[in-house]
């Protein structure tokens, strides 16, 4: 393996001198590997760097840190494909996607709801990383990973909805032009949050005269309208939307009696109950006749393996939080909000809401530990700041406004970019969408995704629906990782 490493030390720092020390030049560690991904044998370049960003007035702004990992010898890197990747939050880095599904390493965690151990996590070779078929560029947005502001900037000036999805459009137009890779198929994606993100940066580079289109979306456990998870008193929304991911739960842990033959069938049921008689009977709220309310709460109950007298209690709306503590009640246990096939057990058993989400605890230290150790072991990574993983900042401070001049509450209960992927719809008539569903996700639900789509002048027959027998990530299940991947691949080959 060669490796090839630049740094710049700067000027030494005169006490006595009041000038600022001046910017040092962008770091870039490049190491060359080799792996087999689809029965292909391919040689890449891995490029863990940053990239420098300016104002309008040409001054350094912000330092984006990036993982490029590009084929070499396979033919013409102008007409290669390129896909552009990041996770959530907001407030996440990439390692998400970078080591649980879409790298040329992976990170093993257990995939059937039970719990990663203590280190050492097993770092594999992934097969399944699409390096044969496209070149791949993980993004940590401004306070997450190495990324972060330069100048008089400060972290506060990218935390934000526009300001964000700004900024990483300005990182592809980049990364374009230093890699003379413009004429490139191109593609986008992003887990949830980074569903939002991806399609508001779609936006920024398609609009105006930027002009910079893409072929394909790829939205992993997809969020783009806020008011579907939004529990604000009178948001009815929400309480239809979770539907029928509470039943897949409740089906999953053996409370649905008499058991349904046919889950799917089981499903659709439950989506015709909660959009024809749910919604209405929470619209009516206390208009509802005493005998409907008890019918609606008792079909709720039979969906839901909760008892009627609870969801009468609770006005039959179901919170997620109150759904995970309530469910297994029984047995001493709460379930995951990312994945609620993932079972936790709280201090007591007498709460409300759980005291944490097993299905993050399960994993975030495999994932955490196995980054940073590819960081320096493998990358060659070294600099003078850590990693960050997660950003609370980022997400406290965050800045919710959907458009430069309109502002909004500081709760993303009002935050609805769905329409804009509707406009890029129909100004891009060979753009593929691909959305990737978990089954078990109470974090971005899929009957949620769903009702999105039906409305917002989005065309349905255009996105292509995935669901997966897992939750928010649901590439922690080899069948699940299998099966995204492939449809994964789908999409970009439906261009060549």
């Amino acid at each position: 393996m060669t490796i090839n490493q630049s740094t710049n030390a700067g000027k030494t720092e005169d006490t006595k001198s009041i000038e600022a020390k001046p910017l040092e030049p962008p770091k870039q560690f490049v190491t060359h590997h080799e792996g087999s991904f689809h029965n292909h044998h391919i040689a890449y370049r891995a490029i863990a760097g940053e990239t420098h960003l300016k104002d309008k007035a040409g001054k350094p702004k912000a330092s984006l840190f990036s993982f490029a990992y590009l084929a070499e010898h396979v033919g013409d890197p102008a007409s290669r494909p390129i896909t552009f990747l990041f996770n959530g939050g907001p407030g996440s880095a990439s390692l998400w996607l970078h080591m649980g599904v879409f790298g040329p390493q992976r990170v093993l965690v257990p995939g059937d709801g039970s719990f990663a151990k203590g280190p050492p996590y097993p770092l594999v070779d992934n097969p399944n990383c699409c390096l044969d078929v496209t070149d791949l560029v993980f993004i940590d947005p401004i306070g997450t990973g190495f990324s972060q502001p330069l100048g008089e900037a400060k972290p506060e000036d990218f935390w934000g909805l526009n300001e964000d999805a700004s900024l990483i459009a300005e990182f592809i137009i980049q990364f374009l032009t230093d890699h003379k890779r413009w004429s490139s198929p191109r593609y986008l994606g992003g887990e949830s949050y980074g569903t939002t993100r991806s399609v508001l940066t779609a936006g920024k580079l398609h609009g105006g005269l930027a002009g910079v289109a893409f072929n394909g979306l790829l939205l992993i456990s997809v969020i783009l309208d806020f008011h579907t998870a939004n529990f604000e008193k009178g948001n009815i929304l929400p309480d239809v939307s979770y539907l029928p991911t509470y039943a897949a739960t409740a089906l999953h842990h053996g409370k649905i009696d008499p058991m349904p033959a046919d889950r799917d069938a089981f499903l659709n049921e439950v989506r015709q109950f909660a959009l024809q008689n749910y919604a209405p009977a929470l619209l009516a709220g206390n208009r509802l006749t005493p005998e409907r309310y008890k019918q609606i709460s008792s079909e709720l109950a039979g969906m839901t393996g909760l008892s009627a007298a609870w969801i009468e209690r609770a006005h039959l709306r179901l919170s997620p939080s109150r759904f995970r503590k309530e469910l297994l009640r029984d047995q001493g246990a709460t379930i995951g909000r990312f994945d609620t096939r993932y079972l936790g057990a709280d201090y007591d058993n007498v709460g409300e809401t759980p005291d944490d989400d097993p299905a993050a605890y399960a994993v975030k230290g495999a994932y955490t530990s196995a980054m940073q150790d590819y960081l320096g072991r493998m990358l060659k990574v070294e600099l003078d700041r850590p990693y960050v993983v997660f950003s609370m900042d980022a997400l406290k401070k965050w800045k919710w406004t959907s458009s430069q001049e309109k502002e909004v509450s500081s709760w993303p209960g009002y935050i609805n970019v769905a329409p804009e992927l509707g406009r890029l719809q129909r100004e891009c008539p060979g753009l593929k969408i691909l959305m990737a569903n978990g089954l078990y996700d109470l974090a971005t639900p899929f009957f949620a995704v769903e009702n999105t789509i039906a409305g917002n002048g989005i065309d349905a027959t255009r996105i292509d629906m995935r669901y997966y027998e897992a939750g928010h990530m649901m590439y922690v299940n080899e069948d699940c990782l299998t099966a995204l991947i492939a449809d994964f691949r789908s999409l970009i080959k439906a261009e060549q």
